[in-house]
């Protein structure tokens, strides 16, 4: 890591000093989620300060995404949602996409990284489709996600997209874990406004394990 880089990380870092809030990196702490180290900074002071670090003249592509590498690797809650508002989707390769999937260790991290990110790469429904098939909880919670955002997009999946979804979705709508089964029903209900052809079929999916569509 070159100095630049590495004095514009100890500023970011000690900016999260003037953002933090204590209540809820302890209310954080209480549920489980172990960072090394947790300001409380909320998303929307995440988003700004992204936006700022962003709009700096200084930055381009190549910088962003250095930073976002390098950001990533800490174990610092704020650090590591930053990464995925500043990561420049277009330059994320899959096999990074793949290491940062398998580095994520908590719920909030997965959503923010979905929504954030991985719904904006050029492969966002081959890594959906992967991810949802897993049988892993972040995984499958992240695949549901980047779906149901590329659903909104009104992106209509192909047959074959389909009849996988349709099948993953069934079997996360059966699963022991809530996070899993709710990510699952939100796809299928974005999944069913793309269309009457699209309800019908999530309707009759939705009906052979005594589910309707809300």
């Amino acid at each position: 890591m070159n100095e630049l880089l590495q004095q514009q990380i100890k500023d970011i870092k000690q900016s999260f000093r003037l953002m933090m809030d204590g209540n809820t990196a302890q209310s954080m702490r209480d549920k489980g989620l172990g960072y090394k180290l947790n300001w409380g900074v909320s998303i929307p002071m995440l988003k700004e300060e992204a936006k700022e670090i962003a709009s700096n003249q200084q930055q381009n592509a190549d910088n962003l995404y250095e930073l976002a590498i390098e950001l990533w690797k800490t174990n610092v809650r704020e650090c590591k949602i930053l990464a995925t508002m500043l990561m420049p989707a277009e330059k994320m390769l899959p096999e990074v996409a793949d290491i940062w999937m398998e580095q994520t260790m908590s719920q909030e991290i997965a959503e923010q990284a979905a929504f954030n990110l991985y719904q904006h790469l050029p492969y966002a429904p081959e890594k959906a489709y992967q991810w949802m098939a897993s049988d892993k909880e972040l995984y499958q919670l992240c695949g549901f996600h980047v779906l149901t955002r590329l659903f909104m997009n009104k992106q209509e999946p192909n047959e074959r997209g389909i009849n996988e979804f349709v099948d993953q979705a069934l079997v996360a709508l059966q699963s022991p874990s809530i996070i899993v089964k709710k990510a699952a029903m939100q796809c299928m209900i974005r999944f069913a406004e793309l269309g009457l052809v699209y309800e019908r079929m999530a309707k009759s999916a939705l009906k052979k394990i005594n589910l309707e569509l809300f």
